[in-house]
Formats: C-alpha cells, structure tokens, sequence
C-alpha cells in the first residue's frame, strides 16, 4: 500500500490502515528501541505508547518525509519523553535521600552529645553503685549474676541500682526520652 494513501485512510479513522502500519513497523521499532535501553519490556512499552498517541492524533498528522522515518522519530521522541520524566522522578528522589541523610546525621548529633552526658553523669556514680549499674544495664547482667560475680548479697545488688537510677533521674531528666532503656 502506497505510504500517502496509508497516512490518509489513517487520518479518516480507517482501523486497518492503522492495524497494517503497527503489524508493519512494530518489531523493527521495539529492536530500535531496545538498543537505545537495553530493555525488551520497556522497549515495547514506548513503541506501544508511541503508536497509541499516533493513532489518538491521527487526524493533525502531517508526515512530509517517510512514514518509517516519522515513527522512529516518534518513537524516539517518546524514549527521550520517558528518560526526562524517570531523571525528574530520581532527581526528586535523590532530594530527599539526602535531606533525610542530613536530619539523620543532625539527630545521631543530638543523641550523641546526650549520650556523653549520661557517660559523665554515670562516671560521678559511686564505684560500686557505677559498677552495678553498668553491669546491669550495658552487660544485661541479672541481680543474681553481678551478686555473685561482686560477692555481695542480691539485696546490696538492688539498692545500688535504686540509688543509681534516683540519681540519674535527679540529674538528666533530659534523658528520659531517649528510649535507651537506662532509666
């Protein structure tokens, strides 16, 4: 079929000019696509997207060279369309990655500086209380087991807790919210 007289059946809305035009150049523009992404779904994807808007504006068409040269333009026009929108998308993406890498780093700062505070806090304990206390909560050490392993009895063991704790809570209670389960 002559190429003109394709193009205006076409724009007259004639189903089987169109059908004939997809049969004719699908796979040769699915393989030219493909070598520009390197993938055979996506590839399909456009070459199908492509040919649907050349049908939906098949009545505004005005082809002055080849149809074969028309649809691989269109085609790859509409590969370029897909590659802007998917960079605005990663570019959108990356944005945010590195604003919640920045409130990350701003939040560890924070939580960092309160727990150097807690260290000095603890570091004031008295010895055997400090010493209690850190087996208990940063060993998971139960009452029984630091009773043993400091030769005192499991009642000695709970009062140096209790005393460690009012202190704590005494001097940081802006600790209280770190979830770090000391307190």
């Amino acid at each position: 079929m002559n190429e003109r007289k394709l193009v205006e059946k076409m724009q007259s809305g004639n189903a089987q000019a169109y059908q004939y035009l997809f049969s004719e150049y699908y796979d040769w523009l699915c393989n030219y696509i493909f070598k520009m992404c390197d993938n055979r779904y996506l590839a399909e994807d456009i070459v199908q997207d492509a040919l649907v808007n050349l049908w939906e504006k098949r009545a505004h068409l005005h082809i002055k060279g080849s149809v074969k040269s028309y649809l691989f333009k269109c085609c790859y026009h509409q590969f370029l369309q897909h590659v802007r929108t998917k960079k605005i998308n990663f570019d959108s993406l990356d944005k945010i990655k590195w604003e919640v890498i920045a409130d990350t780093a701003l939040e560890r700062e924070g939580l960092d500086v309160k727990i150097e505070k807690l260290n000095v806090l603890i570091s004031q304990l008295p010895p055997r209380c400090k010493e209690v206390f850190v087996q208990n909560k940063f060993e998971n050490k139960k009452y029984k087991q630091i009773a043993l392993d400091m030769g005192i009895s499991i009642k000695t063991v709970e009062n140096q807790m209790s005393k460690a704790l009012h202190f704590l809570r005494q001097h940081a209670t802006i600790f209280l919210g770190l979830g770090l389960g000391l307190l």
